[in-house]
């Protein structure tokens, strides 16, 4: 059913969408088909890409780890949605009424991105950020933000008392037994764009600049994670937050986590979560209209169908050696419009239809 999904992956590394890519396609909580295609870089004897090599997996740490520590949190009772930044900084006036659920939802009226490194204000990465001003005022629009999830890093370590790398390995990675993904990985990784600083390319070193500049721990990027473990995470979302050795997160959290709050604005937006739809809907054009994932500005991504229980993970590193290879935007689309295609053969030679 889904050799032609896998045939896909194939051929983009052929065509040079990406020099590997590693992939799962599962239901609930059974892998239906996973393979690891091309080398980890286009360098002369590079190792073939594995199912446990570490990818930079860019933006999906808001998920991965942001978010999940932030439900975690919340379900325990150390957090509101409706907590402000000004219970946690000393924020200026028109950020002092900023909720966590609007930096979650990424209507907050911060601006998307901007260089830290650049910014005039000196102490922490809140003050840094409070010194650009709003991009639109707070709840009125939605602007997907990675200032906004700097910030909700920062509010997890407030209310916990801890780093945010401890609190990812304590809430996250521990918890869903996956055993080799961190933040600032000493084994090797698959490198992603050529260093502005070095002779090579980004090797185990975060690829998001204010990641990097804030050390390589933050809320908006600097999880590093191979596909064995991302499978252990899709299963978990796709079986309604419970895992073969427990519940992780209660049904009622994910639910709430998957509901639209962006009703009329340009994209729909969980906690966290992309759901299918928008203006720049990476779903595709079959998956369910429920469908829900996030995506990784190196060339991951994560869809999950909540009714049906279908998760693909597409771990690649499109951005070697260069950013400026955008071929994935369609890429993902047309992969994600096959998975649903063999998802829903499965499911008629299940019920028996007439094919």
């Amino acid at each position: 059913m889904f050799q032609d999904s896998l045939t896909m992956l194939n051929e983009a590394v052929m065509q040079g969408v990406f020099p590997c890519a590693a992939a799962v396609i599962g239901c609930k909580d059974r892998v239906l088909a996973s393979a690891c295609f091309g080398n980890i870089s286009y360098e002369e004897g590079a190792d073939k890409c594995t199912p446990d090599v570490l990818f930079d997996i860019a933006s999906l740490t808001k998920v991965v780890a942001t978010t999940m520590i932030a439900l975690r949190l919340t379900e325990r009772g150390l957090l509101s949605l409706d907590d402000t930044l000004a219970d946690f900084f000393d924020a200026p006036s028109d950020f002092r009424g900023i909720t966590l659920r609007h930096l979650l939802t990424h209507t907050s009226g911060i601006a998307g991105h901007f260089l830290l490194e650049e910014c005039p204000a000196k102490g922490g990465a809140e003050d840094m950020i409070f010194s650009h001003p709003l991009a639109y005022p707070t709840g009125e629009s939605e602007e997907y933000s990675c200032m906004g999830y700097i910030l909700t890093g920062r509010i997890l370590e407030k209310v916990s008392g801890k780093p945010l790398s401890i609190l990812a390995k304590e809430e996250v990675f521990a918890p869903l037994s996956m055993n080799h993904t961190c933040y600032l990985p000493t084994a090797r990784c698959v490198p992603t764009e050529k260093d502005q600083t070095g002779p090579g390319c980004l090797d185990g070193v975060v690829h998001d600049e204010n990641a990097r500049f804030l050390g390589g721990v933050s809320g908006n990027a600097g999880v590093f994670s191979s596909l064995h473990d991302m499978t252990r995470f899709a299963r978990m979302l796709a079986c309604e937050g419970n895992t073969d050795t427990g519940r992780y997160l209660q049904r009622r959290t994910l639910a709430a986590a998957i509901q639209n709050y962006t009703r009329g604005f340009s994209e729909n937006r969980g906690l966290g979560f992309k759901l299918s739809g928008g203006q720049s809907n990476f779903f595709g054009d079959i998956l369910k209209s429920n469908a829900f994932g996030h995506t990784g500005f190196t060339g991951t991504s994560l869809v999950v169908e909540p009714d049906s229980g279908l998760f693909t993970v597409l771990l690649t590193n499109r951005v070697h050696p260069t950013r400026e290879n955008t071929a994935i935007l369609r890429f993902r689309r047309l992969f994600h419009n096959s998975v649903a295609t063999g998802f829903s053969i499965m499911e008629d030679n299940a019920e028996g239809r007439i094919l």
